[in-house]
């Protein structure tokens, strides 16, 4: 793969500023880099609307009647995800300030500070993708597709994810209230929740009370996922389990790398996946050699919260037969994000490439249409196996977890 040097120069409002560094892509472990072109090359067309831009804020800076709000650094962020937004990639590119550049990498990492939930604008709302496994957004009964549309009693509408970013984020400890709407109750409620560091367990896995099934759960794609999940495979297969529930619900992605070492514990050739650029050109995504899982009987968990590399998971999984995937239509995200850092301490994420499944599909705002189409009765929760370690056969079977047990009922048909 060819690495290079890839120079960024972002003209914005009145200043020009020039930024060079290796851009990588934080959500693909990896470089996929090209050079740009200079300022000098820049079209006729393009100056003449940066000059517009600099008439903008020179106006602003000059004659807005609350001179306490024109914050340069503010106008210089809002310009620059407005551009982004302009692309109409809702959802996968997108602007991050120093703040949020920051929550990503640590999630990628492994770790996470504040509410513990992955937000994406949609539709020109701030929706809630996937609250983490134990974290203060799942406690409080957060689920994916709630609206988040107000923060601390004051309206986001209109406002950018960044700025909304920006008034959730907070120091562990202290409190934030959310007006939340789930769309299909119609009533919004505020949720008051403690700002946290939440340590995130990305794989865990436990068995099913009265089967020989177990229920393995990857929550995010962070580092070491890979490692972590042949370490569960190991104990599982040793321990005598017959099949296993491999849980991608509200699991909003992560490292590509993660997703690749991944999806080959379980597949034994073939394809991860496909990558098309933007001149149309594919290449293959081989599955990597030995895996360790290549024989068990699985079946796949995913809901509207499953995104990025979980959707990349269980799409080579359906293409190859090798798994049903059982839930409702994934989120949608498939783009190669690549990150490009900018002086100030923020950076563009922006979609570079795309993935496809094996047999070519589009993921990209399309996402994976399940096998078998279940979906959790309104106020229901899905289990996770720390609580299922504790429960009994009755309780298992009594729970609202729909997805679940349907998912049990397939492996246990099939032993």
């Amino acid at each position: 793969m060819k690495t290079a040097i890839r120079i960024i120069t972002i003209i914005s409002l009145a200043l020009v500023i020039m930024v060079a560094g290796i851009a990588g892509g934080v959500l693909l472990d990896r470089t996929v880099l090209t050079a740009l072109g200079s300022p000098s090359s820049a079209t006729a067309a393009a100056e003449d609307q940066l000059h517009v831009v600099r008439q903008a804020w020179q106006i602003i800076e000059q004659r807005y009647v609350d001179q306490s709000a024109v914050q340069p650094e503010q106008l210089a962020h809002g310009a620059i995800a407005g551009m982004v937004d302009a692309l109409g990639d809702t959802g996968h590119s997108r602007f991050l300030s120093p703040d949020m550049l920051k929550e990503q990498h640590t999630l990628t990492q492994g770790e996470f500070q504040g509410i513990g939930a992955e937000v994406q604008m949609k539709d020109d709302h701030v929706v809630i993708v996937a609250p983490i496994d134990g974290s203060p957004a799942q406690k409080a009964g957060l689920h994916p597709g709630d609206l988040i549309l107000a923060v601390d009693s004051q309206d986001i509408a209109g406002l950018s994810l960044n700025e909304v970013v920006r008034r959730i984020l907070g120091p562990a400890g202290t409190d934030v209230t959310l007006t939340i709407l789930t769309p299909n109750d119609g009533q919004p409620r505020d949720v008051t929740l403690t700002r946290a560091r939440i340590p995130l367990h990305n794989v865990s896995w436990a068995g099913l009370p009265g089967s020989n099934i177990a229920h393995l759960r990857i929550t995010a794609f962070s580092k070491g996922v890979t490692d972590d999940l042949k370490e569960a495979l190991t104990d599982i297969q040793q321990q005598g389990y017959t099949g296993v529930v491999l849980d991608l619900r509200n699991n909003p992605g992560g490292l590509l790398d993660e997703a690749i070492g991944v999806a080959s514990q379980f597949l034994s050739s073939g394809n991860v996946l496909q990558e098309q650029d933007a001149q149309g050109a594919v290449q293959d995504v081989p599955v990597r050699s030995g895996g360790i899982a290549t024989d068990l009987p699985i079946v796949v968990l995913v809901n509207q919260g499953t995104a990025s590399a979980s959707e990349i998971v269980a799409g080579a999984l359906q293409d190859d037969g090798r798994a049903q995937v059982l839930g409702e239509t994934t989120f949608g995200t498939g783009t190669v994000l690549n990150e490009y850092n900018l002086s100030d301490g923020s950076a563009l994420l922006l979609a570079t490439e795309q993935w496809l499944t094996p047999k070519g599909r589009v993921i990209w705002h399309q996402g994976i249409e399940p096998d078998v189409i279940v979906s959790l009765p309104d106020g229901a929760t899905s289990l996770y196996p720390g609580v299922e370690a504790e429960m009994t056969p009755e309780e298992l079977q009594s729970s609202t977890d729909t997805q679940l047990l349907n998912a049990l009922k397939l492996l246990t048909e099939t032993e």
